[in-house]
């Protein structure tokens, strides 16, 4: 009885599968909206104010930082809990793929996210004439919790793989 819930229990990984295949159609969603963007833009661009441009281009980076974070979560959190993929040799591999462990991903997950409220809050300075001075500052605090969470999760990190 143990060996057959122990053996239903570790094929049960695959059941993350379909949620990671459903995360390239996040990925599509997302570069649908990059395009949305430099679409709606690429009209005006002779009309459009600097600062507003910038405000555009900062979206677009957002977007961008958000897809490499789609992928890194996909292909990592596939390797790491569901299967090793198998990609030919003379294709082209991704560097970290198949080195990058829980450990590691957490801690690229939360640079991530760091530099995207970081890309978040330079739109908001940009912009700060017509944004509230206690929206700002909750801005500012939220982004300083990911910046110390970030920094305290790298540290433990290292605290525990030194040992």
């Amino acid at each position: 009885m143990e060996r057959l819930i122990e053996k239903l229990m570790y094929a049960s990984r695959w059941i993350m599968a379909p949620v990671y295949l459903g995360l390239s159609l996040v990925l599509v969603a997302l570069a649908i909206k990059f395009f949305q963007e430099i679409v709606h833009v690429l009209p005006i661009i002779f009309a459009i104010k600097e600062v507003d441009l910038i405000l555009v281009i900062l979206s677009l980076i957002d977007l961008t930082l958000v897809g490499g974070l789609i992928v890194m979560v996909m292909f990592s959190g596939y390797e790491n809990f569901v299967s090793k993929l198998d990609v030919d040799e003379d294709s082209e591999k991704l560097s970290w793929l198949g080195r990058m462990d829980h450990g590691s991903l957490k801690n690229k997950v939360a640079a991530s996210i760091v530099a995207i409220s970081s890309i978040h809050l330079l739109k908001v300075f940009m912009n700060v004439d017509n944004i509230d001075n206690e929206k700002i500052m909750w801005y500012l605090l939220i982004h300083m919790t990911f910046v110390i969470s970030a920094f305290a999760m790298g540290y433990l990190d290292r605290l525990l793989h030194a040992k």
